[in-house]
């Protein structure tokens, strides 16, 4: 009895050490709370969980979902100037503002086909006259890329609300009609026009909402939704639309000179002899 009782006391004794070491308790709940979460992730990984709350596949993560992604970023995006390095560039040529100074529309004034048309855009060129990658001002898709040797291969990007870019003078393009584009992605490379040949390598760039041209200028490095809420044009302006395409393909003719209908001939101005003689036997009888 003596040597039970001598047991049992050690072994009571051993664990009462035991249990006073200051890394046992720790070591306790740390291991509890392991158990217990790692039943929780069994628990909400097995089917049961799922099972439980009906989730549809388009709910999971991992599953296929045909919902297409809208592009919530693009309409949080600044407007950025169409070339990769702002600090090379320089403005060679602004947008045509019909309210601006007289100097200011006078240097906005492109003279081709012995004609003055308005600059719908404004036109970038480098610092050292050579070719620079001309970007995207903004996401969107590639709507129309077309070889024009008046205008010098054109570019247009869709974007929301009407907004169209459009990207003249430029060569070795690199997208396709359809294609959608990142903000600041390389589409092209600045390259020559005749319409606009004084520029020399440049890119010009123009925005459209609703087809009319803006100022690109009023909306550098500024949210897009500020173009989005751009009152639409009057439609006095509608002949402002795109001066350019509207003297390439209908040459303005100088009305300021009558026709010849109009003008008196030397013959109609002076009158003939027998006129003369006419006049003159009447005035005597």
């Amino acid at each position: 009895m003596r040597e039970e009782e001598n047991k049992r006391s050690s072994q009571d004794s051993s664990v009462k050490r035991f249990f006073k070491k200051r890394w046992v308790f720790p070591a306790i709940y740390i291991a509890s709370a392991a158990i217990i979460l790692t039943g929780v992730l069994w628990f909400q990984g097995s089917d049961n969980a799922t099972d439980k709350y009906d989730y549809e596949s388009s709910d999971l993560t991992g599953k296929k979902n045909d919902t297409p992604a809208l592009e919530v970023n693009s309409a949080l995006e600044n407007l950025k100037m169409p070339v990769s390095d702002p600090m090379d560039a320089v403005v060679k040529m602004e947008f045509y503002d019909f309210n601006a100074s007289e100097e200011k529309q006078e240097a906005a004034l492109v003279f081709y086909n012995n004609t003055y048309v308005p600059h719908t855009g404004v036109d970038f060129t480098s610092k050292d006259g050579e070719t620079f990658d001309v970007t995207a001002a903004l996401s969107g898709t590639v709507t129309r890329v077309e070889e024009d040797a008046t205008l010098g291969n054109v570019i247009e990007i869709e974007h929301d609300k009407g907004i169209v870019t459009q990207y003249q003078s430029v060569k070795d393009v690199k997208v396709e009609v359809g294609d959608k584009v990142k903000q600041s992605q390389v589409i092209a490379m600045a390259g020559q026009s005749l319409f606009d040949e004084e520029s020399g390598t440049h890119v010009h760039f123009e925005i459209r909402k609703d087809g009319v041209a803006v100022n690109p200028t009023k909306f550098f490095n500024k949210p897009v939704s500020e173009l989005q809420e751009e009152p639409a044009a009057d439609e006095n302006t509608e002949d402002k639309k795109n001066p350019k395409q509207q003297m390439i393909e209908d040459p303005a003719s100088d009305e300021s000179t009558p026709s010849k209908e109009e003008t008196p001939s030397d013959d109609e101005k002076a009158p003939s002899d027998d006129e003369s003689s006419e006049s003159t036997e009447k005035s005597n009888s």
